[in-house]
């Protein structure tokens, strides 16, 4: 619940700072809303999404057979608080340190979730949510594609800005679907454990009905012959004499 709380407390900040600011979402990506008067907002919703995705982080790694999955869902939160803490430069500045960190941690963070999301999809392939989670982690690989590959075109020497591409709305489809398979994780582990995990259910134990007041109890074991219900000598002799 507390996982929730913070994700949803980070998406209407992330939400407001888009409206307040009023830039152009299909050309502007996310991180140059930093330079906005309103751009503290970017930090507080990153650092929200942070401490959902350290709830769900932590719960994971409580169940010890979802340790690397936790390990992923973790890196990323704490990819979200380098990108808030170090913020990008400004379109035409040469890459800063603070600049390249801010990168390499989104970088990061994109590949980690849908990495996480799959390996839960898997492990809770019962979960009515495992369909949802799967889907949305292929789907943000997809356009991750789509985000990584502009970087990839100036690299080789072709000048190519934010504004020849809707690079905006591809950034922005890879945090929204993310943000919804971390939501969709928690649900996950809300619904229970991973099938095959179950308790071994008791053997029952047949227990002997109670018998009437008065009945002799009766005990299983050998029967031992008295001295008295033994055949007396002389009748044994007689049975044995011949010609009778």
């Amino acid at each position: 619940m507390g996982g929730h709380a913070a994700i949803g407390a980070g998406a209407v900040a992330m939400l407001g700072l888009h409206v307040v600011t009023g830039l152009d979402p299909v050309h502007t990506v996310i991180s140059e809303y930093a330079f906005e008067p309103d751009g503290w907002l970017l930090p507080v919703s990153l650092t929200f999404f942070a401490v959902g995705a350290t709830v769900f982080g932590a719960a994971l790694a409580r169940r010890g057979e979802d340790r690397k999955a936790a390990l992923l869902v973790v890196t990323w939160g704490l990819c979200m608080l380098l990108i808030g803490a170090f913020p990008t430069d400004e379109p035409g500045v040469p890459l800063s340190m603070s600049g390249g960190i801010h990168r390499y941690a989104a970088f990061v963070a994109f590949l980690t979730m849908p990495v996480a999301g799959l390996m839960l999809a898997r492990r809770y392939a019962a979960s009515p949510y495992s369909r949802a989670v799967r889907l949305l982690s292929m789907a943000s690989l997809g356009v991750l594609v789509l985000v990584v590959l502009p970087y990839v075109v100036r690299t080789v020497g072709f000048d190519l800005t934010n504004d020849d591409i809707p690079a905006g709305v591809t950034q922005r489809l890879v945090v929204v679907f993310e943000v919804a398979v971390l939501v969709m994780l928690g649900l996950v582990l809300a619904a229970g454990r991973a099938p095959g995990r179950r308790p071994v259910p008791a053997v029952p134990i047949a227990v002997p009905a109670p018998r009437p007041s008065g009945e002799p109890q009766r005990v299983a074991g050998p029967v031992w012959r008295t001295r008295a219900s033994r055949p007396a000598p002389e009748m044994a002799a007689a049975s044995c004499a011949p010609g009778e």
